[in-house]
């Protein structure tokens, strides 16, 4: 996994929550900074893809560590 500036844990939470924290993460990062997002929530991972898309901020990576979805988003 990359690096990142922040990270944010939203385990245990469900949609659309994870979405809703990072979205107030990303807005108090500076542009081109990276937050890692760690989910349990199996929707994420496409929630994360429509997020970035819509905002235009960067889901450079994502993935599965030990049961939790992990995403890697650069703030545009």
């Amino acid at each position: 996994m990359a690096d990142f500036d922040q990270e944010l844990d939203a385990s245990g939470l469900n949609c659309p929550l994870p979405i809703l924290r990072a979205k107030k993460a990303l807005s108090a990062l500076d542009s081109g900074k990276v937050l890692r997002v760690v989910s349990t929530d199996p929707g994420s991972v496409k929630d994360f893809e429509a997020f970035s898309k819509q905002t235009g901020n960067e889901l450079m990576e994502s993935g599965e560590e030990a049961g939790k979805f992990v995403f890697m988003i650069k703030k545009a």
